[in-house]
């Protein structure tokens, strides 16, 4: 295995921040060019359908990418900050407040910020919660490209943060803009849920059950 200066490039701990930044920059390129407009729609182009029913959602490349690639990506962040919940600092529920504490005042104060500039608007409130929710990925790419420079402390601060606050934000997406939710759906995620837990507390080591598990609980919650 390659070690110190003859690591591959995409094995040092500055490599998310340059493949976030060089993707954000082509990104920025792309949709801005004069095909962008045409790009946008193949993203939305149609190639099949995923559920059934009333809970039927329609395949192209910009679900695989929200509802599936994004998915993935949280899940891995989410074990790492569950390891420090069991393992490390934030098992003390002392260390894990201030991440907490921030991740609240981080969702409070944009909302109250942007109701103040609104509240003459109407029309405009109904967004209250566009600024509370924060950008993980970006957070955690721009803070690897200073590599071991960075205290972990800070990074699991972040990392705890982010996540925190995104989870706020779902809930308050689920709450107050959700609409034509599929009751089946949400009864079998709850369902397929507590049977993961219960599969926890019984000692199955096996990862393959779980990723089983996961999947229906993914498409479950993405047809609800």
């Amino acid at each position: 295995m390659a070690t110190g200066a003859a690591k591959h490039w995409w094995e040092r701990d500055t490599a998310p921040g340059y493949v976030l930044l060089a993707a954000t920059i082509l990104s920025f390129l792309l949709f801005n060019a004069p095909f962008g407009e045409a790009l946008h729609h193949w993203l939305e182009a149609p190639f099949g359908t995923v559920g059934f029913g009333e809970g039927a959602h329609a395949l192209n490349l910009h679900l695989v990418i929200n509802d599936g690639l994004m998915v993935i990506f949280f899940l891995y962040v989410g074990l790492e900050l569950k390891r420090e919940t069991v393992e490390g600092p934030f098992k003390n529920p002392r260390e894990a407040a201030l991440p907490m504490a921030g991740a609240i005042g981080g969702m409070v104060a944009p909302a109250l910020i942007y109701v103040a500039f609104n509240a003459q608007e109407p029309a405009f409130l109904r967004g209250w919660a566009i600024p509370a929710a924060t950008d993980i990925a970006f957070a955690l790419g721009v803070i690897s490209l200073l590599g071991p420079r960075v205290p972990p402390g800070l990074r699991l601060f972040l990392l705890a943060l982010a996540i925190i606050d995104d989870l706020g934000a779902i809930l308050v997406i689920a709450l107050f803009y959700s609409s034509h939710l599929t009751g089946w759906a949400l009864g079998g995620a709850a369902v397929t849920y507590i049977a993961m837990l219960l599969m926890n507390r019984a000692g199955i080591k096996s990862l393959l059950p779980f990723w089983a598990m996961g999947l229906v609980l993914w498409g479950f919650m993405l047809v609800s």
